[in-house]
């Protein structure tokens, strides 16, 4: 078994990259439905950062309730080490990866060890290492349930109306937004694998890597306004959100729909006017989704790009890189195995 403490990171406090500490803590205890994980490499996502300033982006009523100190992170790949007596669907040595107790900020994943609910675990797909599989979590499946299938009826915070993926083929033409950045990479090549025509939009310093992953079109937001050289759309994808958000709506079809990942302001009236729908959602943790991703990932279907990595002790430098944008993929930290 494993000493009794180990590493983590941890906040004490709120503020820039500086605040992230690297502690010494008790492994946590395995509670019902969960298994222990050795974690091997962990995904770094935007609420990772929004835990670390405090919300200061959300209205405080629909800020997640938390205690300082706490231990940041929802991605993880790693190995089981330890399993509750409830638990069948996993056994010690299975090698998994997760989206921890998302939209809650419990996954506390920035950890040697992590207590994860069997439910939001799957098999770490075998064709692919721990560092690619921590990125896939949260990013992939954010563009599933966008894109593929909700995979649940919890409402959205951000509207009334469920959300409704749009069923992808050969006849849909689909604009991803920030196509090179974590969810944008993933669906992208979620909608190709339906089938889909995909414009992918993003920097310059990006086309050749987005065309890889089977971009049909690629625009260059730096060199013009991508909304104006597009028309006839069925799907927006926005991976990038903001107060410009609605720039896309009339480069839509009749009929069409735009999905903001990070809800943006829409007019009302302007989507009735112009008969688009705007719809989104909050990606929740679904460990039987991941394993429908896991597939795709192990047959190379689907990859998963990486940014950048950095040790786990390093989480500061990570949240600096991702602070500079122009993300690539994901920023993944890793951790050494040579404790215990």
């Amino acid at each position: 078994m494993p000493t009794h403490t180990m590493r983590a990171v941890r906040l004490h406090e709120h503020g820039g990259p500086e605040v992230l500490r690297y502690d010494e803590m008790p492994i946590p205890e395995v509670g019902p439905g969960e298994v222990l994980v050795r974690v091997h490499a962990v995904g770094v996502n935007p609420p990772d950062w929004y835990l670390r300033d405090g919300m200061s982006n959300l209205p405080p009523e629909t800020r997640p309730k938390f205690d300082l100190p706490v231990i940041p992170g929802t991605d993880l790949s790693g190995v089981v080490e330890a399993v509750a007596a409830d638990v069948d669907s996993f056994s010690v040595g299975d090698e998994v990866f997760g989206l921890l107790r998302f939209p809650s900020f419990d996954g506390h994943t920035y950890a040697e060890y992590v207590a994860a609910p069997a439910s939001d675990l799957a098999l770490k797909p075998a064709g692919i290492d721990h560092v690619h599989a921590a990125g896939a979590p949260m990013a992939g499946l954010t563009a599933w349930q966008f894109l593929i299938e909700l995979g649940h009826d919890h409402p959205s915070p951000f509207q009334e109306a469920p959300h409704r993926p749009v069923p992808l083929d050969a006849n849909v033409t689909v604009l991803v937004n920030g196509a090179a950045g974590g969810v944008g990479h993933f669906a992208l090549q979620l909608a190709k694998w339906k089938g889909a025509h995909v414009i992918a939009v993003a920097s310059g310093a990006h086309e050749s890597f987005l065309r890889e992953l089977g971009a049909d079109e690629f625009i260059d937001y730096t060199k013009g306004r991508p909304e104006e050289l597009v028309h006839d759309l069925d799907l927006v994808l926005d991976a990038v959100g903001g107060p410009r958000s609605s720039r896309f709506l009339p480069a839509l079809k009749r009929g069409g729909s735009q999905f903001p990942v990070f809800f943006g302001e829409f007019d009302d009236e302007e989507t009735t006017r112009l008969g688009v729908t705007v719809t989104g959602t909050q990606v929740r943790s679904n460990g039987a989704q991941l394993a429908e991703l896991g597939r795709l990932l192990d047959a190379g279907t689907v990859r998963v790009a990486i940014d950048s990595t950095f040790p786990l002790a390093d989480a500061q430098a990570a949240h600096e890189r991702a602070a500079q944008g122009h993300i690539q993929g994901k920023i993944v930290l890793t951790v050494a195995q040579e404790r215990g």
